[in-house]
């Protein structure tokens, strides 16, 4: 059973006028797209800067309002008009880990209260400061820490807060948005597994966005791959990534060849450490 579903969403943007009398120009970000994600399930969106991941990605958490289409979440449609409150529903089913860690932790706030934000803003009952603790150790982090703040901890550290808010609520889909490429390389190692151990604990359906192929590759069990605002490939990650149709999904394979440390051998089809 699907539980997010996309029909024909695209997303175009008004660019400003150059001149006074200039004709209003229109840019279109995504192009209309089906999508459909299986609960439990891990998929890879992959693609070039400038594809339409992180604008999909945005249109399927109801986050910008498609200029065509329909999302529909767990049977429910989403209305990105609504107001926040009545999307609640929404948030309460989804988990959101960005790119920077330190930049989306709030410097002012201690960790416990930075971890229990969901709780509070979508009004989950229950004891708020003990969740905190468990999720706090859930991602490998000593409970005490709630008492500090964002800038006492290493980046490595500052990921596994940003972890641990974004499933403190139990939310059934987990998004990250290039969540390990700010890391240096041992951290994004322990970062990634700490990812990998959350999904199957939790029974996490996961949609990641990342540009770096090893990380989807170890991470997702299908793949799709965007360009110019399509979805130009999808397949299960072993046979797009060992044996790709498109052109456009060899070269990004292409790019960097690398090891596959994972599986301690060479792949079939080198991939690409990073796009």
């Amino acid at each position: 059973m699907s539980l997010i579903v996309a029909e024909g969403v695209s997303r175009s943007f008004t660019l400003p006028r150059r001149t006074l009398f200039e004709r209003r120009r229109t840019t279109v970000a995504l192009h209309p797209t089906d999508l459909a994600i299986a609960e439990g399930e891990s998929l890879g969106i992959i693609g070039e800067s400038g594809s339409g991941k992180s604008t999909l990605v945005r249109l399927l958490l109801g986050l910008d309002l498609p200029s065509s289409g329909r999302v529909v979440v767990d049977g429910r449609d989403v209305d990105a008009t609504a107001p926040a409150r009545s999307l609640h529903w929404l948030r309460r089913q989804t988990g959101l880990v960005f790119q920077d860690p330190y930049a989306s932790l709030d410097p002012r706030m201690r960790v416990g209260r930075i971890v229990s934000e969901p709780l509070r803003a979508l009004d989950i009952p229950g004891d708020h400061d003990a969740r905190v603790r468990e999720v706090l150790a859930q991602v490998g982090l000593d409970p005490a820490m709630a008492e500090r703040h964002p800038h006492e901890f290493s980046g490595g550290q500052r990921q596994r807060i940003a972890l641990a808010r974004a499933i403190a609520h139990r939310p059934r889909i987990l998004v990250g948005d290039e969540p390990l490429s700010a890391l240096d390389v041992t951290v994004r190692a322990q970062i990634l597994e700490l990812l990998a151990d959350l999904r199957r604990e939790e029974g996490l359906t996961l949609l990641l966005v990342s540009h770096d192929i090893g990380v989807v590759q170890h991470l997702a069990g299908t793949v799709a791959v965007m360009k110019e605002g399509r979805i130009v490939e999808r397949g299960t990650t072993d046979a797009v990534l060992q044996h790709p149709r498109e052109e456009y999904t060899r070269a990004l394979l292409a790019a960097v060849p690398v090891i596959d440390i994972h599986r301690g051998r060479r792949p079939d089809n080198p991939g690409a450490a990073a796009l």
